[in-house]
């Protein structure tokens, strides 16, 4: 396969409106590749000492809810922010009967700080330097601005405050890519950005230290209605050269057709399909002046002003 072209503001291969209309969409439940996803990265923060006091959660009910529960057990006594598209929606969700509201003595000595104080959402954002963890998980693939939003995490964390992500890599679903150019069908999903230029762009907008890993996962499948059904979960076409027009009844019977009878099997005679997934955490150095020059958050200074300004 190619490699995929560099990282630029806006991945190449990604249409802005499509992805942001998707990261909007409120799931029913969590995709079950995405709380996969999220429980291996969780068994990567015991890489890191730094214990946070306060943390983001990006988006939980897309990224995994369980892997949201899994990373508040390891903090019992940090604050959470949720932020992202899915904020408000998070914490109406969670607020309308998720936490029991009254417990019995015993169970109220138990509680954790992260039970008993419920999820924070910030309407304007998180402040500047207010948190030592950004958790992002299985999110970034389809951010429309890559740059901008490392760059509003970064500016959220504390010095030597961490950034946890996690996202697709270019050779998620070679097989079905193959098999639509055999066909002459546009490409089925976007192209996804390599770990090395995701490392590079951290760096770029200011974090220091990036680890980047990668591991590519075979998933089986019994039939393509099965595959099919996985694929609408963890996300949508966002390739700008996708087929322009909704699609009807017939091609979707061709398409499945077309996977049956086009896919990979294994000894079993099972469908294969490949996802790589991207692991990478960064930390947020103290600021250092560049040629004499010092670098703040844009949305520091509007903070810092609108402490001064009269009420």
């Amino acid at each position: 396969m190619a490699s995929p072209p560099p990282l630029t503001p806006r991945p190449p291969g990604l249409d802005p409106v499509a992805a942001a209309r998707w990261l909007r969409r409120v799931p029913s439940t969590s995709p079950w590749l995405h709380e996969w996803v999220g429980e291996r990265m969780a068994e990567r923060l015991a890489w890191i000492r730094r214990q946070p006091r306060h943390w983001v959660s990006w988006s939980p009910l897309l990224a995994g809810e369980a892997a949201h529960r899994r990373v508040a057990q390891r903090y019992p006594q940090a604050s959470v922010w949720l932020a992202g598209e899915l904020a408000a929606a998070t914490a109406a969700r969670w607020g309308g009967g998720a936490r029991p509201r009254r417990r019995w003595p015993w169970q109220r000595a138990a509680a954790t700080r992260a039970e008993a104080e419920p999820p924070r959402v910030a309407p304007d954002g998180v402040p500047p330097d207010a948190v030592d963890m950004v958790w992002a998980n299985m999110l970034l693939h389809a951010a429309p601005e890559p740059r901008a939003l490392l760059m509003q995490w970064r500016d959220w964390l504390a010095v030597d405050g961490f950034v946890m992500l996690s996202c697709l890599g270019p050779d998620t679903a070679r097989e079905l890519r193959a098999l639509h150019a055999a066909c002459g069908w546009p490409t089925p999903a976007a192209d996804y950005v390599d770990m090395h230029d995701w490392g590079d762009l951290l760096v770029e907008v200011g974090f220091a230290e990036p680890v980047m890993d990668m591991e590519r996962v075979t998933l089986t499948y019994p039939d393509a209605e099965r595959l099919l059904a996985d694929l609408r979960q963890w996300g949508r076409n966002w390739h700008p050269a996708r087929h322009p027009t909704l699609r009807g009844r017939g091609w979707r019977q061709r398409w499945l057709h077309a996977v049956q009878q086009g896919l990979p099997r294994d000894g079993q005679g099972r469908l294969l399909l490949t996802v790589e997934v991207i692991y990478g955490h960064a930390w947020r150095p103290a600021d250092r002046a560049e040629d004499g020059v010092v670098r703040v958050p844009l949305q520091r200074l509007r903070d810092q002003l609108q402490q001064r300004s009269p009420r």
